[in-house]
């Protein structure tokens, strides 16, 4: 690997967020989660999670829309609703859903440099109401048109960069935030990735 291609790997490390994910539960259209895996990569978000209950795994993440980020992410896929969210309530202090309740809050009102899991659902039906009872409350997108909704992706978009913003506003991006041994691990597997050649492999 080149000198320039590992300053790259450890600089990108060095920004990398632990205590932020995106759940995505039963997304119809893979282009859509595919399209936010590169704002995930592009806002420091290392794990997602990907619950497919009632739709068949896609096997095409990373083709186009991400430009390959997939290869730099860690994605947990699940197919049970308990266990993923049992997973992610071990890791993440908070889980908000996008949805429209009598509890919902404006993004812009969430504290996103906490720990904190935003989950998004179908593209048609949303977040399960078995999904929702796993959840803390319920966030919205606040907007002014005559249609009150929003593609998945610039959802994800808009609420992972507000997440950016206030996250930048406190300084997490000016230290290395992974534990040791993720850093390692990560370190160690997009090493591999480039090739003794720092060419993708």
């Amino acid at each position: 690997m080149t000198p320039e291609r590992n300053q790259k790997i450890l600089d990108v490390l060095s920004k990398r967020q632990p205590d932020i994910t995106l759940v995505f539960e039963n997304v119809h259209d893979p282009h859509n989660i595919s399209a936010v895996m590169r704002t995930c990569d592009a806002v420091g978000v290392q794990e997602i999670y990907i619950l497919n209950t009632a739709i068949s795994t896609s096997k095409r993440y990373g083709m186009k829309s991400s430009a390959s980020a997939a290869r730099w992410l860690t994605i947990h896929h699940f197919e049970n609703t308990e266990a993923c969210f049992n997973t992610v309530k071990n890791k993440y202090a908070n889980i908000f859903a996008t949805h429209l309740g009598e509890q919902s809050v404006s993004l812009y009102d969430l504290d996103l440099s906490t720990s904190i899991a935003l989950v998004f659902g179908n593209e048609h039906a949303g977040v399960t109401e078995e999904a929702l009872r796993y959840c803390d409350g319920n966030f919205i997108i606040p907007q002014v048109g005559m249609v009150q909704s929003l593609n998945i992706s610039v959802a994800c978009a808009v609420s992972l960069y507000e997440a950016f913003r206030q996250r930048n506003s406190k300084g997490y991006y000016d230290k290395i935030r992974l534990e040791t041994e993720q850093y390692n691990e990560l370190k160690a597997a997009w090493g591999l990735t480039f090739g003794e050649e720092g060419r993708e492999v």
